[in-house]
């Protein structure tokens, strides 16, 4: 029988869904230190302006900010390493350098006692593709609430 294990989200980074096209996703771990921690488990984690950057074939994260935790000298936003397999860093680094493609913070969160980020290989929106996804998604709400309407009348007509 496999162990079942238990996530608990810390920060979801929502502005990204809306300023970027999702191509993958990775579940990565993050390196941080004690107090860092203990902040993250508190919940005073910012993902908003964060990215990830590839140096010396390794995964940076640069501008999530972390407030320290009491008495902490730390930089709340110092750049932390991200821990990935070797075969997903090989074609992470590949694909990243390809034009136009970034790493996106999307959510950071506890699968059991570890720290996991999640990060997105994406690609930016441009203003009139935001609006059109908007748009779309307003069509699809107004479609379902039209549904929702229509088979509240059949209900009442039926009694």
């Amino acid at each position: 029988m496999a162990l079942k294990t238990f996530y608990k989200l810390v920060a979801d980074n929502r502005q990204a869904r809306h300023d970027f096209s999702i191509m993958e996703t990775y579940k990565a771990g993050l390196v941080l230190t004690g107090s860092e921690v203990k902040s993250v488990r508190a919940g005073r984690v910012n993902l908003k302006d964060s990215f990830g950057r590839v140096e010396n074939n390794e995964v940076f994260i640069y501008g999530m900010h972390i407030t320290p935790y009491q008495k902490s000298t730390e930089n709340p936003i110092r750049p932390r390493k991200v821990l990935l397999k070797k075969n997903e860093l090989v074609k992470l680094i590949g694909k990243v350098s390809e034009k136009g493609l970034t790493l996106v913070l999307l959510k950071l969160y506890f699968d059991g006692n570890w720290a996991k980020v999640d990060l997105a290989l994406a690609k930016s929106k441009k203003k009139f593709e935001k609006r059109e996804t908007i748009r779309r998604r307003e069509a699809q709400r107004e479609i379902e609430k039209a549904f929702k309407g229509k088979s509240h009348d059949d209900k009442q007509s039926r009694q």
